[in-house]
């Protein structure tokens, strides 16, 4: 199925500093987060695509206070609730924060989700009452996951733009934009593709999760090809991006390693950490 338009596929959108979440499925669902009580934190899904898995994957979500101010920095806990099912004990989460906006930290968990539907939880930080969250949990990811094959698709360049313009709305224009992923992907050495929009990005974490991926880009010349894809065609429409249709993202920003053979070692979404970042390039080059 096609991606959604981008209004409604952007994850997470902050309107004054208050965290809504906005994460839209390829099916149309969506996250839903409590409003802010006194005293009270708001929590907000972060991860985009989470789909039924009895291996534990990545889920992660931000925090924000009584005031409509992301509040990133004490330890979280979260009780997960399968539909139909009893709220769990609660589980430790880890705070990654490195290279992301002050008190913009997101909280990441990995956990298995074995059923599909609509999930609940409570996200338990010392001082405050329990934040409720909710998400939906598809019967398959929407988004190739790890172990399948990366698509092959055309990815705009300086020398073939694919009627995109501009190619990077970083400013100014970062330097991933020399290859086609065509022509890279099961090449022989492995790629990292982050797919995001800087200047268009709702949630405001693709401008930094790029520059996360530029300050690591010298440790691994030679070793990785790293290839940026912008979302839209243009500065103001909602036409995206070949590329980003053939991957069927319904939000943004992600980051794929994918080995030497094509296939799809990894995947971040949402948001993450230098450190997230670096681990993935490190299993990359292992």
């Amino acid at each position: 199925m096609a991606p959604l338009p981008l209004s409604r596929r952007s994850f997470l959108a902050a309107a004054g500093g208050l965290l809504v979440t906005a994460a839209c499925g390829s099916n149309g669902s969506k996250s839903v987060s409590a409003g802010v009580r006194p005293n009270g934190l708001d929590a907000g899904t972060v991860t985009i695509d989470p789909y039924v898995s009895s291996a534990p994957e990545r889920f992660a979500f931000a925090i924000s206070d009584d005031r409509r101010r992301f509040a990133s920095g004490p330890p979280a806990r979260i009780a997960l609730e399968p539909p139909g099912g009893s709220m769990g004990p609660p589980l430790p989460t880890v705070l990654h924060a490195e290279g992301l906006p002050e008190r913009r930290g997101i909280y990441v968990i990995d956990v298995p989700f074995p059923t599909a539907g609509v999930w609940t939880a409570a996200v338990q930080v010392a001082g405050h009452p329990d934040a409720p969250l909710s998400f939906e949990v598809a019967a398959q990811p929407a988004v190739p996951a790890a172990g399948a094959p990366a698509p092959r698709a055309a990815s705009p360049t300086a020398a073939d733009t694919l009627g995109v313009d501009p190619i990077c709305t970083r400013d100014p224009a970062c330097p991933l934009h020399t290859v086609s992923l065509d022509k890279v992907l099961g090449a022989g050495k492995p790629v990292a593709v982050m797919f995001a929009t800087p200047a268009r990005c709702q949630s405001r974490y693709c401008g930094p999760v790029l520059d996360q991926l530029l300050s690591v880009r010298d440790a691994y010349e030679g070793r990785v090809v790293m290839v940026h894809v912008e979302i839209y065609k243009d500065s103001t429409s909602q036409d995206l991006v070949p590329t980003v249709t053939a991957w069927n993202l319904p939000g943004e920003p992600w980051l794929f390693g994918v080995d030497g053979t094509g296939k799809i070692i990894e995947r971040l979404d949402g948001a993450m950490g230098t450190d997230e970042v670096k681990a993935l390039l490190d299993r990359l080059v292992a």
